[in-house]
């Protein structure tokens, strides 16, 4: 068993779920939507990242492109939060929206990363 295919796998997929679980729930009700997943949801995204940056493959390049556009995308969502809460004076129904349109976008990519990965694991040999 490789130990680091382990290690990356579960960061891979605990970001792909954490960001589900943020991105599940009504896009015009932000109450549905938990600023504390949306942060973990970055910071494991952040830790997958970091775990792509060593493999110098073809696949692994792409997974790290992956992992990056999940990451703009994650912290642009927390961004527009920020911003629409303590600079524009309240999160409306406009900037709710975008919040979880953005976290839906890194939901894209994490799956896809997360294909990759499983993809690439099933055809390796032993």
């Amino acid at each position: 068993m490789n130990f680091h295919k382990v290690i990356s796998g579960f960061f891979f997929i605990l970001a792909m779920t954490l960001n589900f679980g943020f991105f599940y729930g009504n896009p015009e009700v932000l109450a549905e939507h938990s600023k504390y997943e949306l942060f973990a949801a970055i910071v494991v995204n952040l830790i997958a990242t970091i775990l792509k940056f060593g493999d110098k493959t073809q696949v692994g390049s792409v997974l790290l492109a992956t992992s990056l556009v999940a990451d703009i995308q994650l912290i642009a969502s927390a961004s527009v939060w920020a911003i629409a809460l303590y600079g524009l004076g309240g999160l409306g129904i406009e900037s709710s929206s975008a919040i979880i349109s953005l976290s839906g976008g890194a939901l894209l990519a994490n799956i896809t990363s997360v294909v990759i990965f499983v993809g690439d694991t099933l055809k390796s040999k032993r």
